[in-house]
């Protein structure tokens, strides 16, 4: 991996070492317009940075970071430094340092074409040049001469010069004067939430106004920004409307102005992450920008977004964890408060099911890997930090806030956030600066709570277990906890039991609940004896904790037949939740799930829940169906989506929905022929709009198997053609069904660097087809030789995009996991991130093919 990693002792020492005063960054970015280098070289911009700091050490030596294709000139407290013997590619040696400093360094930084950096775009569509930023975790270096740690916090003056008709951002309000745009001075801030934009953006101003209490009166210059040819579809108003909703939540829960000035948001191309949380000016992915009809998930998902990255104004930007270890002090929370505040200040009022039904699936996912980890990690370099932006950081740590919120009460959990962060203002902290604070508002015991939750990792199963008396009431009923042999842990559940049984109208409604400590291996819930017998038991009602939930026999067996008759839709979604967690278990057949599915998906009324079913159900079919029932599977979703696509409401996005999905389980040549006349408008079904982002997903399937050639999608192309159709039109290329093709892909992405980050992971999504296993089989081998070459040439993004996405996880046979097992024991001394990566999908693996032996087995059933 290129550029050098850096350790937690590194920065430890470092950090007592220095403290930093203030930086004064000068880029010249006039040479991301017109013609590059031209003989191979990267095109670079000039980056001229003033690092003032001292050291409690007079004499002491210490390194700052910068990488860099070469340094102009350096000077250390005025004596100038020779780069050739300070300078190696990413460090400068920084000797004899003075109880005050001043380093200056004049260097030629490298424009990014993987997201990590300053990224360059060139839009297709009219060729205009987009810069963006994007740090996070360690990537500032690439642009700016620094102390690339987040607990040598400093303020910033960022001036960029830049073509003329350009407009550029920073963190601090800006403006132009003598063809150079200067910005005010940050506050005190990490170096990974430093950025610019700059570029021809489409820009849309708003405002905030808030008066307090007190008659202080706050006003935020409010801006969002996106490329010119995305303008027309920037619904920048719902963006806003957002925007001032979470700043007026925020502002009530949190009594701490926000503090950082303006607030930008800016939508950028070829976008690696969701979004980032840099202050006065966060980062999204453009993909937000939807150019054609979505379901309102699509909307909440973006909504939520827009709040988890505002939340980090306070939780990460004005506090920041000393170390990555602490991740999750600014991310958990994000992610909780994301939610927390959809649910609280907008129209999302059901986002706590979107919660349930998807952000903990992931989480769920990520904490039976054998990589799982505590929630507060043990992060021993940059790579390690990387990798860990992860389901367990974000989702399980989100949930386990809830179940704090549970356990302490929401007033108790609110009143420790204000005093964080009037506490610890513009300063970094570890775990023991939020328990204390939580201490004093709660009166709990934290260091326990913690011990259990977040220094501990795995996943604790609860199920109930009901005993009836002669007369047919609840004689007891109990909860059991388990707790998997790698990670034993019994933890104390917040939880609330519910008891539900059908109506004399058929529905199944809940007529009991009660809100219990569940502690050990077995709990009784005295207060539930004596009631009727329930058909159905949710140990987890309401998902207050972090568990998976089973279903006792007489539960499962309700939800066979009624499912459809639970009216209340989190309890819905929790079920559906349980039996996916079942499938994954290889407890319930695969072929068991997707006969659910077809049964009810189409009476469900939340569309979130409907797309995660879809999600789940092409999961089902491709890794844990039976390999000789996989083709009656496919016949029986693609049948069933066909029939849901005509019974839904012309028009509705449960329509769309099931038109996607519809179009994602496609192979029959009746189905594709389908496919093809809905394009061609040939065949049309009544209120379905076949957008130009649905004629893509039509487009997939129909590439994949053999059906739209290159003419065609050379076609589609000059219809399309902007930067989100050269994407679509990249995957469906690389989708289809020919050897030369494949391998073409596979030497774009593994044998090149030609193609930007974006392609990449275009390329990869086409080249792997579950359709094509004998076509990708030959790769299997291949994948096994190249990956460590891989991740030391390449970037960590695209290092870990290759590893992850090209993984031969569509050849599902104990040969592939005795592969996987072999390089891992010929690799003990590989890196550690990408030792991970591996033996993570060698689990999903191994997982897949436990499935589909549980569905091949159903003499049971």
């Amino acid at each position: 991996m290129p550029g050098e990693n850096l350790s937690r002792d590194e920065a430890r020492e470092r950090a007592a070492l220095l403290s930093v005063d203030g930086y004064e960054v000068s880029l010249d970015v006039r040479s991301a317009v017109g013609d590059g280098a031209g003989d191979g070289a990267p095109r670079t911009f000039r980056s001229v940075t003033t690092i003032r700091f001292r050291c409690n050490e007079p004499g002491a030596s210490s390194f700052a970071d910068l990488i860099a294709p070469s340094v102009t000139a350096l000077s250390l407290n005025g004596r100038d430094l020779d780069p050739s013997e300070v300078f190696d590619g990413s460090r400068i040696a920084l000797e004899e340092l003075a109880a005050e400093n001043e380093l200056v360094v004049d260097a030629q930084c490298a424009y990014s074409r993987t997201g990590e950096g300053l990224h360059r775009f060139v839009d297709p569509e009219d060729g205009e040049v987009y810069l963006y930023t994007q740090y996070e975790p360690a990537d500032s270096r690439r642009v700016f001469a620094n102390f690339e740690q987040p607990d040598l916090k400093a303020p910033f003056r960022f001036e960029v010069r830049a073509p003329e008709e350009w407009t550029v951002w920073s963190n601090g309000a800006g403006e132009r004067a003598d063809g150079v745009w200067r910005f005010a001075e940050t506050k005190p801030i990490s170096t990974y939430i430093t950025c610019v934009v700059a570029g021809p953006y489409h820009y849309v101003t708003d405002s905030y106004e808030r008066t307090f209490e007190d008659g202080t009166r706050l006003e935020i210059p409010l801006g969002a920004m996106c490329r010119k040819g995305l303008a027309p579809h920037f619904d920048a108003d719902d963006v806003f409307l957002v925007t001032k909703q979470g700043l007026d939540f925020f502002h009530d829960h949190f009594d701490y102005p926000y503090p950082f000035g303006k607030y930008d948001q800016a939508f950028v191309p070829e976008y690696n992450l969701g979004a980032m949380e840099n202050p006065g000016l966060v980062t999204f992915r453009e993909e937000y920008i939807f150019r054609g009809k979505v379901t309102q998930a699509s909307y909440e998902a973006r909504a939520n977004v827009i709040l988890h990255e505002m939340a980090h104004m306070w939780f990460g930007d004005l506090v920041t964890m000393e170390w990555w270890d602490d991740l999750w002090l600014k991310e958990s929370f994000a992610d909780f408060m994301g939610t927390f505040a959809n649910v609280g200040a907008t129209r999302f009022t059901n986002a706590w099911i979107t919660f349930a039904n998807r952000r903990k699936a992931w989480a769920y996912r990520a904490d039976q890997l054998p990589s799982t980890h505590p929630v507060t990690a043990d992060i021993r370099d940059l790579q390690d930090a990387k990798l860990n932006f992860d389901g367990i950081t974000y989702a399980k740590g989100a949930s386990v806030l809830k179940q704090l919120v549970a356990y302490v009460g929401e007033d108790a959990f609110l009143e420790g956030a204000r005093r964080y962060f009037k506490r610890n203002a513009y300063g970094n902290t570890r775990l023991g600066d939020l328990l204390s604070v939580l201490e004093e508002t709660s009166g709990r015991d934290m260091a326990a709570w913690a011990g259990s939750w977040l220094q501990t990792a795995g996943v604790n199963t609860l199920t109930p277990q009901v005993l009836l008396d002669a007369e047919g009431r609840v004689r007891e009923l109990a909860v059991l906890q388990e707790a998997p042999e790698s990670h034993p842990r019994l933890r104390p559940h917040r939880v609330a039991v519910g008891l539900y049984r059908r109506t004399p109208a058929g529905a199944l409604e809940r007529y009991a609940r009660v809100e219990t400590d569940v502690d050990g291996p077995r709990t009784v819930v005295a207060e539930l004896a004596g009631a009727a017998a329930p058909e159905l038991v949710l140990a987890n009602d309401d998902d207050l904790t972090y568990c998976k939930t089973r279903l006792d026999a007489t539960s499962l067996a309700t939800l066979r037949d009624h499912l459809g008759a639970l009216t209340d839709p989190l309890a819905r979604a929790q079920c559906w939740s349980a039996l996916w967690n079942l499938t994954r278990d290889a407890l319930l057949p695969a072929r068991d799930f997707v006969g659910l599915v077809l049964r009810f998906a189409g009476r469900e009324s939340e569309i979130g829940v409907v797309q995660m079913l879809h999600a789940w159900t092409n999961s089902a079919l491709v890794h844990y169906a039976a390999p000789q029932w996989r083709a009656t599977g496919e016949r029986l979703v693609a049948d069933g989506a066909l029939a849901e696509l005509r019974r839904a409401e012309p028009g509705s996005e449960h329509q769309l929905a099931w038109a996607r999905f519809f179009a994602s389980v496609a192979s029959s040549e009746a189905d594709l022929g389908l496919l093809r006349e809905l394009l061609e408008g040939i065949t049309k079904i009544d209120g379905l709009e076949v957008d130009q982002e649905l004629r893509w997903a039509f487009l997939e399937p129909l590439a994949a198997h053999g059906v739209a050639d290159e003419a065609v999608l050379a076609a589609e192309l000059a219809r399309d053609d902007t930067a989100s159709g050269k994407r679509h039109q990249v995957r469906c290329l690389a989708a289809r069904p020919s050897a030369a093709v494949k391998a073409q892909a596979w030497a774009q992405v593994v044998e090149s660097q030609a193609l930007s980050n974006a392609l990449v992971e275009a390329t990869i999504a086409g080249f792997a087809q579950p359709s094509q296993r004998e076509l990708t089989a030959p790769y299997a081998q291949q994948y096994f030789a190249a990956i460590e070459r891989v991740w030391r040439e390449r970037s960590i993004q695209i290092g870990m995009d290759v590893v992850r996405g090209l993984f031969p996880a569509y050849q599902d046979s104990p040969q592939t996991l005795a592969a996987a097992d072999g390089w891992l024991e010929s690799h003990r001394e590989a890196a550690p991130a990408l030792r991970r990566l591996v033996l993570e999908a060698r689990d999903d693996l191994a997982r897949a093919l436990r499935g589909q032996a549980r569905d091949a087995d159903t003499s049971g059933q």
